[in-house]
């Protein structure tokens, strides 16, 4: 009975999880799905960005989540493997995690004047993709971080011995061994990290993202618009925009981030299928 029970809250609590993402799925779908076509996907904005479509803010976004995850993930993926497999409990290691959590927690908007400050101003890359992506980086670090140490420490101890007694050096085993019966794990914090990436507004608007651009950047020193904060403006800023155009630029957002997830998740189940134990 009791097995029973337990079973049923736990349904119940997935259930309750679930249902708020399927409204919302369902709202945007029947909202925003008759505007979606090919001249919306791939057309400049128009008439004071009342008409036309969203093609430089997707490119924007996708330009952005890919640099941020190549300016994260090395340096999050490097980070763990010195806290999981190198350091050694003492004042230095536990101020690195303090420092981790207390990064975890701060507010988007204080990363957003922090990026203007430092990549902006002080690094003088000025409002780009550059500084916008390194400023996401930052704030999505501490996810890269957490998730990869979790997933380097539930690999069995008994692996790292066995490569030692064989004569292997730690980097050895950690290359060989570890790092790939970790990397579903690694992939977890990857796609936390582009969900989201892909979602923010303040720090890019702070930092590399234009209210309006007609033309799609050429590289990572120039600005861009990005869906996130394209939605904002016409939500917000823009008068006369059609109703079911906010619906849709939703859409079209969520849609990347499940589907850049996707891909993360296909491969992850892969890399999960390899492991040895």
């Amino acid at each position: 009975r009791t097995q029973s029970l337990m079973r049923l809250l736990f349904l119940i609590m997935t259930i309750l999880l679930i249902v708020p993402v399927a409204l919302i799925l369902g709202l945007l779908i029947d909202r925003g799905g008759g505007v979606i076509s090919w001249e919306f996907l791939f057309a400049f904005p128009r008439d004071s960005m009342t008409a036309g479509g969203i093609f430089p803010a997707l490119i924007g976004t996708i330009w952005l989540v890919s640099v941020a995850l190549l300016a994260s993930v090395p340096v999050g993926v490097a980070a763990a493997i010195y806290l999981s497999e190198y350091a050694r409990d003492n004042l230095l290691t536990r101020a690195i995690n303090l420092a981790i959590i207390n990064l975890a927690g701060v507010p988007s908007i204080v990363h957003a004047l922090h990026g203007f400050g430092a990549f902006v101003l002080f690094a003088n890359f000025g409002a780009s993709i550059l500084a916008a992506s390194l400023t996401l980086a930052i704030m999505t670090l501490p996810v890269v971080i957490v998730a990869t140490r979790e997933s380097l420490q539930s690999v069995p101890r008994a692996f790292r011995e066995a490569c030692w007694t064989m004569g292997a050096t730690r980097w050895q085993t950690i290359r060989k061994v570890v790092l790939p019966n970790s990397g579903s794990g690694i992939l977890t914090g990857i796609i936390l990290e582009i969900s989201r990436t892909a979602g923010e507004t303040a720090p890019i608007m702070f930092t590399g993202a234009a209210f309006f651009l007609p033309f799609l950047p050429q590289g990572i020193f120039d600005q861009t618009m990005a869906l996130s904060l394209h939605l904002f403006n016409i939500s917000t800023q823009i008068p006369n925009v059609p109703e079911a155009m906010p619906y849709g630029v939703a859409l079209v957002l969520i849609s990347i981030v499940l589907v850049m997830n996707g891909c993360s998740i296909a491969l992850r189940m892969y890399l999960r299928g390899n492991k040895k134990w």
